[in-house]
């Protein structure tokens, strides 16, 4: 169970009440006094603890353990993803969360369906980070995936560094060169960003306009994939090389 307080500050035997989500957890789950529940931070560490007093809204648990884990891919991979419309964004982060992704970008292109500014943009991506929190809950990550602020592509590529040491990947159906040439087997743990457009794919410029910043166009074969498949593809991909 997730919860926001750094958990490394607090001395082991220690009690602290469990936030609202993970105390509607415990008391869905039916646990009782003395019942062991798994905790983490974000820090990349887990900890035991025991509950010790269930109320009717709160529920406190004492640390019992702390237990350091690794369960993240050896390459550091964040998604950059022109949000798809219909609510398919959610389907995106829980499962880039599953297969290991750290990060995902969200954006708007020239294509885009979906546009998000101002609050609601904010509550948007409080939502998926939402989302991220529970696919890690449920896939036993320790650091949950985080979702950054919506921006433009335009935006976004103009912020990134001239060389920071990464590889860069875009996705293209009408690139020359297909993604096997990329994801050819390395023990390179250089990181990657991929970067996926909307359907339809981003304009000829956006793609220049990624080019320029360091990013290898490739294809994913002969059938085009969705929006919200693309980009999964790849990473279940990278997941499965280091399995």
């Amino acid at each position: 169970m997730f919860v926001e307080q750094p958990l490394g500050a607090i001395a082991l035997a220690a009690e602290l009440a469990l936030p609202p989500g993970a105390a509607r957890h415990v008391q869905v789950l039916r646990l009782q006094p003395g019942d062991e529940v798994t905790l983490f931070d974000g820090s990349g560490d887990e900890w035991t603890a025991a509950v010790t007093a269930m109320g009717r809204s709160e529920v406190r648990v004492a640390l019992k353990s702390r237990q350091p884990v690794d369960r993240e891919m050896k390459r550091a991979v964040t998604l950059a993803v022109v949000m798809p419309a219909n609510d398919r964004m959610d389907g995106i982060v829980e499962k880039a969360c599953e297969l290991g992704a750290v990060a995902i970008q969200p954006l708007m292109s020239e294509r885009s369906v979906l546009r998000l500014q101002g609050d609601r943009a904010e509550k948007k991506r409080a939502h998926w980070q939402g989302v991220a929190i529970a696919a890690a809950e449920q896939c036993g990550r320790s650091r949950p995936l985080q979702v950054a602020p919506v921006k433009t592509l335009a935006a976004w590529l103009a912020e990134l560094p001239s060389d920071a040491g990464e590889q860069r990947w875009l996705l293209s159906p009408v690139a020359a060169q297909p993604m096997s040439v990329l994801m050819s087997p390395s023990s390179d743990a250089q990181p990657i960003t991929v970067l996926s457009g909307p359907e339809g794919g981003l304009s000829e410029a956006e793609e220049q306009s990624a080019r320029a910043r360091g990013f290898s166009a490739a294809k994913l074969g002969p059938r085009i994939l969705r929006a919200d498949t693309a980009p999964l593809a790849v990473l279940g991909w990278l997941a499965l090389s280091e399995a």
